[in-house]
């Protein structure tokens, strides 16, 4: 079966960017929705990869916010700042660039 690669372009880069558009629930809220309704498998995998990265920071954040109690919690969250803008947009890049392959981001634990 073959599926439109510019709505896999559109969707894969929407579950990797929707971090820009909110740090809260929407950022989850948008791969969640494009995995439910999409039956494109490599758009699934973004989505799935997408919220993996997502719950990840969120524990990060979570970990090194206590770790501020004894100082090295802050630059190990400037850090976690840096890596939340830099790998959604490697993201971004890789599917807009190949969609027919899925973006894994490298060193996360995959829950889902």
């Amino acid at each position: 079966m073959t599926y439109d690669s510019d709505k896999r372009k559109l969707l894969s880069a929407l579950c990797h960017g929707s971090i820009f558009i909110s740090a809260a629930l929407v950022s989850i809220g948008i791969p969640i929705a494009v995995l439910l309704v999409s039956d494109d498998p490599v758009v699934k995998e973004n989505a799935t990869e997408s919220l993996n990265f997502h719950l990840n920071l969120w524990l990060y954040g979570l970990i090194f916010g206590i770790l501020t109690i004894v100082l090295i919690g802050w630059p190990l969250l400037g850090l976690l700042g840096i890596v939340n803008v830099v790998m959604p947009i490697i993201g971004i890049v890789k599917v807009l660039n190949n969609p027919e392959q899925s973006f894994r981001y490298p060193f996360i634990f995959r829950v889902l």
